[in-house]
């Protein structure tokens, strides 16, 4: 079994396509941890605000596999085929970690870069594992959230429900 960190975030129609993708991960995986849901700007292009979040999963899908079930999700759920990096988004689900895997795996290069640069993925990954260790760098995703120019990119953790309850690990 694979331990799975994957990075969820929409910023068209918000609220209900996190909520489909959270469905539709719940139905792929069946038992998810889930970090709090945080409001970030929109990075590397104009656009809304995001809502973003981290889900850890283990699954005994190969990591092609699982890539496949994820995009098939992520176009059920409005995301174009040529979709480009930096543009809006219904919903975009990003394999974070598969294990330790270090490089590029059909495409899927493990771990993504956007866990270090990126406040709306290290954050509430860092909430969710504060003591995993980053394949790569070995130190602990809290260490390098303490690091992190935190004020460089602004969040705000916001209330979210999901099938009844409230979505928050945070204190």
């Amino acid at each position: 079994m694979a331990r799975v960190f994957l990075g969820l975030g929409s910023n068209i129609e918000r609220e209900r396509y996190l909520t489909a993708g959270l469905d539709a991960l719940h139905g792929l995986f069946r038992e998810m941890a889930l970090s709090s849901v945080y409001d970030s700007p929109a990075l590397g292009f104009c656009g809304q605000p995001f809502l973003n979040m981290v889900a850890a999963v283990t699954t005994d899908l190969p990591l092609a596999t699982l890539a496949a079930r994820l995009r098939h999700i992520e176009t059920e759920h409005g995301r174009p085929a040529n979709a480009t990096r930096f543009s809006a988004r219904h919903l975009d689900i990003d394999i974070l970690t598969y294990n330790d895997d270090v490089g590029t795996f059909g495409g899927v290069t493990l771990p993504r870069d956007e866990i270090l640069e990126n406040a709306f993925v290290l954050c509430p990954l860092a909430e969710l594992a504060p003591d995993a260790l980053h394949p790569q760098t070995k130190r602990s995703y809290r260490s390098h959230w303490e690091a992190f120019d935190q004020a460089s990119q602004p969040l705000t953790r916001v209330d979210f429900c999901w099938r009844g309850r409230a979505i928050s690990t945070a204190e």
